[in-house]
């Protein structure tokens, strides 16, 4: 498959990038600094803002599915708008290059541990990831109002570390997976594992799901 793969030098989108190329797949790799892509030959770096929804509508076109693995920055002070500014920005361009798959990775904030409880609206979730959570989740309440797009959506374990790749993981819905002596965990290399398998078997339409050891 021809896949666009938006932040593809992030703590994701580099594992994602990988799982690709090792599988096989051509990739346009969408990022804001293309010089720290490596080179190969089924990778074309592409330097695109995001939040032109033009410009990556036309960056995007020639592609068979989108991968987001977009994060303005954990850094960034105004996160949680750019954030739900730059998601829409996305969805947008998806559609206006005329094409239905797309998956987001977002977070595990949205996860309900208990009914119409959010594990970001719990006291113990950590502050300086609030914010980000909180786009995260506006940005899957965006999603399921499309009803022109084949989205998906995932949400890594409570717990997204970096680790080995095993090509190994459990799957949940909307509820966080636990290892039942604490919450569950999964390797960003695990983690591409799994959006890669959903990418060539879709199973996940039109919903959220989550990954665990």
């Amino acid at each position: 498959m021809n896949i666009a793969l938006i932040g593809a030098t992030g703590f994701v989108g580099t594992q994602v990038l990988e799982e690709a190329l090792r599988r096989g797949h051509r990739v346009t790799a969408i990022v804001r600094h293309p010089e720290k892509l490596p080179r190969h030959a089924n990778l074309t770096p592409t330097a695109v803002d995001v939040f032109d929804a033009q410009a990556l509508a036309k960056a995007l076109e020639g592609t068979e599915a989108v991968v987001s693995a977009f994060n303005p920055g954990w850094g960034t002070p105004d996160i949680q708008a750019r954030f739900i500014a730059g998601s829409r920005a996305i969805t947008e361009a998806v559609k206006a290059a005329s094409l239905k798959r797309l998956l987001v990775v977002g977070g595990a904030g949205s996860l309900f541990v208990a009914p119409g409880l959010q594990l970001v609206d719990t006291p113990e979730f950590p502050a300086e990831w609030k914010e980000g959570a909180l786009g995260a989740r506006e940005a899957l309440r965006q999603l399921q109002a499309e009803t022109s797009l084949d989205w998906t959506f995932l949400s890594p374990a409570i717990l997204l570390e970096p680790g080995e790749r095993t090509g190994a993981y459990r799957v949940g819905a909307d509820e966080p997976l636990s290892t039942g002596e604490g919450p569950g965990r999964i390797s960003a290399a695990d983690l591409a594992v799994a959006i890669l398998d959903e990418i060539e078997r879709p199973q996940h339409l039109r919903k959220r799901f989550t990954v665990a050891y």
